[in-house]
């Protein structure tokens, strides 16, 4: 194959339904082979791209053919002669950006930052056009190492998200997907809604916001933090998860996961009495979180057993791998706080989500927009596939 003659044929015009029968009618009888074939349709106008082999000795005959019929369909046509199939694409990552809206300078910088370290893009498709539009390429000749930190940096500068994966296999199996809940899953931060309760809320809050920025050690931030609760009734518990707010698209992203066949979890600094019960009504399977102490019904302003601290939530993501029967490689972590830093480095995708700069910058990849369903469109999703999903579990499905 490597010095046998082949003829590579792009093809642009109206796209129409029976464009790719009529081309390969014209030359059906002339027993060519098929070696490549691509298509993309932007706006009404299709471009095809063939690679043509086994040809005839008359290469005329063979050319006149599609010239004609390209004539009659108003398409334009270039051929080029040469020799053997496409080169084989080595070192395949694949690029997602998002943006809102995605403009042609942050796409400039991804392709100018590809090329200057010897990569190519080979192909790309649209995952999404709203609420946000994302981009997928599949760029070959690249290392992940050194793709994902520049085009972090440019993601920065210029106001828009970006997410290296290595392309293969991996992408395509069974994976554990494990979330923070308070400013992740949820818009809120549990603590602070308990402690509104108690008329604290502005001091609690206060000491959240340093520890999430990991200006403070988590575990004694919290014990602080609960000590503000003491004398709450525990029905307060139910009046927290009724005021809960999900982050937009989060149901929409568990509701996916699961028709994936994939694994959920959640695991928190903050209180199973309140996450738990929003995991069941979500279907998670997985969860973990720190307990309250109680005594005769109400808070005693202490935590029930050790603390969900960083390394806590790293070890709590190995075990729902374990439980799984999933390698890391396949797991994927979202969070949003210092103490999602360990458990976003244990993982095969960690996902910083409006999240804290340190946290950002330890991060494989960084979301900023709101909908947290854009984790999906990351691990190679499109729109369209998602809202069919969601057609087909309901009549009116909504983003939640």
């Amino acid at each position: 194959m490597t010095d046998r003659l082949t003829l590579a044929a792009t093809l642009t015009g109206p796209d129409a339904p029976g464009t790719t029968a009529a081309l390969m009618g014209a030359i059906a009888g002339l027993g060519t082979e098929v070696l490549d074939f691509e298509q993309v349709v932007l706006r009404g106008q299709a471009t095809l791209a063939l690679l043509l082999g086994s040809l005839p000795d008359d290469l005329d005959t063979l050319e006149d053919r599609l010239a004609g019929t390209c004539a009659r369909l108003g398409y334009r046509l270039t051929i080029t002669e040469g020799v053997g199939d496409n080169p084989p694409r080595r070192d395949r990552v694949v690029v997602t950006l998002l943006g809102r809206p995605l403009r042609a300078t942050h796409l400039a910088a991804v392709a100018r930052i590809v090329a200057s370290q010897g990569g190519n893009i080979d192909r790309s498709r649209r995952l999404s056009r709203t609420p946000m539009t994302s981009l997928e390429l599949l760029v070959s000749e690249a290392d992940v190492d050194h793709l994902r930190p520049a085009l972090a940096v440019a993601a920065a500068e210029l106001g828009f998200d970006v997410a290296v994966a290595q392309a293969g296999l991996g992408r395509q199996g069974r994976r554990l997907v494990v979330m923070d809940v308070d400013s992740t899953l949820i818009r809120d931060e549990v603590i602070e809604l308990l402690a509104r309760h108690a008329g604290r809320e502005a001091e609690v809050a206060a000491v959240t916001e340093r520890a999430m920025r990991g200006e403070l050690d988590f575990a004694a931030s919290l014990h602080e933090r609960v000590r503000a609760l003491a004398g709450l009734p525990t029905s307060v518990f139910a009046e927290v998860g009724e005021a809960v707010r999900l982050t937009p698209g989060a149901r929409t992203l568990v509701a996916t996961l699961k028709d994936l066949g994939f694994a959920v979890g959640l695991v928190s600094g903050g209180f199973i009495e309140v996450v738990g019960p929003l995991a069941a009504s979500l279907g998670i399977e997985h969860v973990h979180a720190n307990s309250l102490e109680v005594a005769g019904g109400r808070l005693t302003g202490r935590v029930a057993g050790p603390v969900v601290d960083r390394a806590a939530k790293a070890e709590t993501l190995r075990r729902f791998a374990a439980e799984e029967g999933l390698p890391l490689v396949r797991t994927v972590a979202i969070g949003d706080g210092a103490n999602d830093l360990d458990m976003l480095a244990a993982a095969g995708l960690g996902i910083a989500f409006n999240a804290k700069p340190a946290v950002r910058a330890s991060a494989d990849t960084a979301l900023n927009l709101p909908y947290l369903d854009a984790v999906l469109y990351l691990l190679g999703f499109s729109r369209e596939e998602v809202e069919d999903a969601a057609a087909m579990r309901s009549p009116h499905p909504g983003r939640g």
